[in-house]
């Protein structure tokens, strides 16, 4: 291996942190070519994990090391949400030691990359794509391992239990999620609830928050949020609650 070729190598290797994937094309884009990535796989300092997808040779890469390559390096807005981003926080009553499912949330008609869905995670990746909210509203970074990704925050994963609910997250389970929510900031709650595109989501959000008695509930300006008009109905033979017209479990209302 040439001198230069060994010297770009040295920058790749100290410029990117241990346990991400690393695109071609961001690589490309890098100064790196198709060919001196095909070198670079031949003398085995990385290796392919898919069509246009490296990871360095003997480095344990998880789906996060995949995410940040999609939010880093192909600027996609693909991250983990709902049950998933909580639990990356700490925010679940009982967290599992290996979590057997990770949510994703996406813009509408965003796709991922094959090697991103082809590539053996280790666990099952449930991906979701909605217009529910803006793609970068309500989001923070986390630390792993020795890099950040962005996730939902604890407000916005909420909104995202409740967009899965009932058929795909039990509104019990969303609930006791909800009751472990005491600190949210009301102005970011507000934002939120003001930007969701869905009346049943907001609904919900406000029922279960008030159910849960927390304070910033009471700071909420309830007036600018439009929960839209008429009954809804979110499972069937459930009790009504008339303040938000909606239909929801008669566990709740127990």
């Amino acid at each position: 291996m040439s001198t230069d070729i060994e010297t770009k190598l040295n920058m790749l290797l100290n410029s990117q942190p241990l346990g991400v994937v690393l695109t071609s094309t961001w690589l490309v884009k890098k100064g790196y070519s198709l060919d001196l990535q095909k070198r670079y796989r031949k003398s085995r300092w990385y290796k392919s994990i898919g069509s246009g997808a490296l990871v360095r040779a003997g480095d344990k890469v998880d789906y996060l090391g995949g995410i940040y390559a999609l939010q880093s390096q192909l600027g996609c807005t693909v991250h983990p949400g709902g049950k998933t981003a909580l639990s990356l926080q700490g925010k679940v009553h009982y967290l599992e030691l290996s979590p057997k499912k990770a949510t994703l949330f996406a813009g509408r008609q965003e796709k991922l990359p094959l090697w991103f869905r082809k590539h053996a995670w280790g666990i099952k990746i449930d991906y979701r794509t909605s217009a529910m909210l803006p793609s970068s509203l309500g989001l923070l970074e986390i630390e792993h391992k020795t890099f950040t990704v962005k996730v939902s925050s604890p407000a916005r994963a909420i909104m995202e239990c409740l967009h899965l609910s009932p058929e795909n997250q039990p509104l019990m389970e969303v609930y006791e999620l909800m009751e472990g929510l005491n600190n949210l900031r009301p102005d970011v709650v507000q934002l939120l609830l003001e930007q969701c595109a869905s009346i049943k989501v907001k609904r919900l959000f406000l029922y279960l928050a008030e159910k849960s008695g927390h304070d910033w509930f009471n700071y909420l300006k309830l007036d600018k949020v439009d929960l839209g008009k008429g009954k809804r109905s979110i499972v069937k033979n459930g009790a009504y609650v008339a303040k938000y017209q909606i239909t929801v479990p008669k566990e709740l209302e127990r």
